[in-house]
C-alpha cells in the first residue's frame, strides 16, 4: 500500500559534526509529491537530505521517512529504508571501472538480487525509463554529463522506491540537459513517488513551478 506522508518531520534539528545546522524543522511531504528544497550553499539542504538517508543522525524531534522513525532505526533495518529510497547526487557517483548495465548490476546484487533473468530486465526497465535502453554497453565516460545523470537516476528507481532525494542533479549540467533531467523527475513524481530536489537553479523553478521549502538563517521556511 503506498503511503499517504512519505516524509514526516516535526521539531527536527539537523547536526553535522555537532554543529546546528537547522533547527525546529517542521515538514510534510506526500507520496507523488515533487517538491523543491532551495537556498544559498551552505543554508542546510545537503545537510537534510543526508539526514533524510541516515547519513547523518538524528539527535533531536522526529523524523519519520517511509514508515521508519529515524532516532529509533535499528542498523539492520537502514538497508531496509534505504530500498525504498532513491538517491541522485549532483556528480553522478557512477563506478568509473564498469559499464552502464554493470553499474546497476553491482547495486542490484548489493540489495539483495539474486535471479540473473530478474536483474537483466530490471535494468532494462530502468535504462527505458530513462531513455538510455541502447547504452547498457558504455562506460561512464563514453556518456554525456546528461547521460551520466540519467544513469544515476536509473540506479535510484533500481529497487522502485517511494521516495527520489536529488541533491543538485542538474548542477553539473547545461541548462537544456537540466530541462530533461527535471521533466524526467517530474515524470517519475508523477508515476507515483515522492521527488525532493534540493537545487539553486532559480530558472528551472520558475519555468516548472511547483511546492517549494526555503532553507535560510537555520530554518526551513515555506514559500
Amino acid at each position: 500500500m503506498a503511503l499517504d506522508k512519505i516524509i514526516e518531520l516535526e521539531n527536527l534539528t539537523v547536526y553535522q559534526r555537532n554543529i546546528m545546522i537547522l533547527s525546529d524543522v517542521n515538514l510534510t511531504i506526500e507520496t507523488g509529491e515533487f517538491v523543491y528544497l532551495i537556498g544559498k550553499t551552505g543554508t542546510g539542504k545537503s545537510s537534510l537530505l543526508k539526514t533524510l538517508y541516515t547519513d547523518l543522525p538524528v539527535i533531536e524531534g522526529s523524523a519519520i521517512v517511509a514508515d521508519y522513525q529515524l532516532k529509533d532505526i535499528k542498523k539492520k533495518d537502514i538497508p531496509y529504508l534505504r530500498r525504498k529510497l532513491g538517491i541522485v547526487f549532483q556528480d553522478f557517483q557512477l563506478l568509473i571501472d564498469r559499464s552502464v548495465s554493470e553499474n546497476l548490476k553491482f547495486v542490484l546484487k548489493a540489495t539483495g538480487w539474486k535471479d540473473k533473468i530478474q536483474i537483466d530486465e530490471r535494468i532494462n526497465e530502468v535504462l527505458e525509463k530513462v531513455g538510455l535502453n541502447t547504452k547498457g554497453f558504455k562506460m561512464p565516460h563514453q556518456l554525456s554529463g546528461g547521460e551520466q545523470q540519467r544513469v544515476s537516476i536509473a540506479r535510484a528507481l533500481l529497487n522502485d522506491p517511494e521516495l527520489i532525494l536529488a541533491d543538485e542533479p542538474t548542477g553539473n549540467l547545461d541548462p537544456e540537459t537540466s530541462e530533461g533531467i527535471i521533466n524526467l523527475l517530474k515524470d517519475i513524481s508523477e508515476n507515483g513517488r515522492a521527488v525532493l530536489m534540493a537545487t539553486h537553479d532559480f530558472m528551472m523553478i520558475e519555468k516548472y513551478p511547483s511546492r517549494t521549502l526555503r532553507c535560510e538563517s537555520g530554518k526551513i521556511i515555506a514559500n
